[in-house]
């Protein structure tokens, strides 16, 4: 079967190429009745345009490259969608890879969207990340890169990052007035920018209201359920069970419950529980957990803005947008009277 060109079209109606082009452009300078009449044509002779040819000649790929962590988390698969969505509705193609929180295969992912002339990049950092000298040299250079989440406020370079220090100090000031004595905090792995800023929100809330230093304590635990599963495991072993948690984030509390429930430890009446992120698990379990949600739809789109604010204009400012969220209280916080 013969492709059928903007010429063979062109030849069917006695116009010139140009109109046909302009046509499929939506160009101001052509009759509505002759725009009609040359689509209505060209879709009854099976003709449509080039994507490559339009794509190189607006110089412009029209995909996008976005790259996070992991999917484990149902956060950054939330945000992917929220990207596509907002990409799509803007006549981009989303190219979409994930590291595995492992800095290298981070690294090899940003060269190959590179490489595949993407227009543009938003990328979720990985945990340990020593990558960002490369990716700064590229965004001074003029390539339009955009981070969101997991980087500190400092880059110099456009951001969508959470308010992790506030939050944090809510979530733990919260178990305070419900009259909880001993404390401790679940952090994420140290390297990461917002394990820290959560451990700083968890200290403020401290210094606030005087809670003595033997009451609290701050342990490296991880990411994973399974880091929470053991580093409770650990704390029944050593006979050192607080009051209450507050944990880095959902996936942490969530694991950390099940060990202690599976060691005959009760929630709320025993040991108090507050997560973070809120993921769709916290009102699924019994008791449904008091979490912080951040609002992963309005920083995806946000970062999208920024993005193809810097595609279409290099000179734009560098933007760093601190999204709030909010604290969700429920049962697994909740002291009785």
């Amino acid at each position: 079967m013969k492709h059928v060109t903007i010429k063979d079209v062109a030849k069917r109606l006695n116009v010139s190429v140009s109109s046909v082009s302009r046509a499929f452009n939506d160009k101001y300078d052509i009759k509505k009745e002759t725009k009609e009449l040359i689509l209505k044509t060209a879709e009854e002779m099976g003709y449509f345009p080039n994507p490559i040819a339009k794509k190189l000649s607006q110089n412009r790929s029209l995909n996008i490259g976005v790259i996070v962590p992991e999917f484990i988390n149902e956060y950054y698969s939330e945000m992917v969608i929220a990207l596509q969505e907002f990409f799509i509705s803007k006549g981009y193609q989303v190219l979409v890879m994930q590291s595995n929180e492992n800095v290298e295969q981070e690294l090899k992912n940003v060269k190959t969207l590179i490489h595949s002339m993407t227009d543009g990049l938003i990328i979720a950092p990985t945990v340990g990340n020593n990558n960002m000298s490369y990716y700064l040299q590229h965004h001074r250079e003029g390539y339009p890169i955009v981070f969101l989440n997991r980087v500190e406020e400092s880059i110099p370079a456009s951001k969508v990052i959470f308010n992790n220090v506030k939050w944090s100090f809510f979530a733990t000031e919260h178990l305070i007035r419900q009259n909880y004595k001993k404390i401790y905090h679940l952090a994420g792995y140290k390297d990461l920018c917002v394990s820290e800023e959560r451990i700083q929100g968890f200290k403020k809330a401290m210094r606030k209201h005087k809670v003595p230093i033997e009451n609290y304590k701050i342990i490296e635990t991880g990411l994973l359920a399974k880091e929470g599963m053991e580093i409770i495991e650990d704390l029944i072993f050593n006979h050192d069970i607080p009051d209450a948690f507050f944990c880095v984030n959902d996936m942490i509390a969530l694991g950390a419950i099940k060990k202690l429930k599976d060691n005959g430890y009760r929630v709320p009446e025993d040991v108090a529980f507050v997560g973070f992120t809120e993921t769709s698990m916290a009102e699924l379990v019994t008791p449904q957990l008091s979490s912080v949600k951040q609002p992963t739809y309005e920083m995806a789109k946000k970062a999208g803005e920024l993005l193809i604010e810097r595609i279409e204009n290099s000179e734009a400012e560098i933007e760093t947008v601190i999204i709030n969220g909010e604290l969700n209280i429920r049962k697994s916080s909740i002291k009785e009277k």
